[in-house]
């Protein structure tokens, strides 16, 4: 089966606040967007597998992100949840273009 990538603009660099998470769409998919301390972006599914708390409402410490309903402590690189709680999230691609920010999806 072949894979298709798509590029997709999500918001501008001058859109995202720092420190601070976002929630964007693609259709149906709702994805946290995450602009580190380091100048780095991150984008995870934005629903903590525990109870569907809004991940882009989460404190961001680190390369971690606190789910604001139970502080399920989730890595925005990977998507794994730490011990001892269990799960994980989808991550996202992301390129920047200039001002321009876009999530890569891949199509199976």
């Amino acid at each position: 089966m072949n894979k298709t990538l798509q590029r997709k603009k999500v918001t501008t660099m001058s859109e995202l606040p720092q420190h601070l998470g976002k929630t964007v769409r693609i259709g149906s998919l709702e994805i946290a967007l995450f602009h580190l301390a380091n100048g780095e972006v991150r984008a995870i599914e934005n629903r903590c597998p525990h109870k569907g708390g809004v991940l882009a409402e989460g404190m961001i410490s680190g390369e971690h992100v606190f789910c604001p309903m139970h502080d399920w402590k989730i890595n925005i690189f990977d998507g794994n949840v730490q011990s001892p709680d269990r799960g994980c999230v989808k991550t996202f691609e992301i390129e920047i273009d200039n001002d321009d920010v876009y999530i890569i999806l891949n199509n199976e």
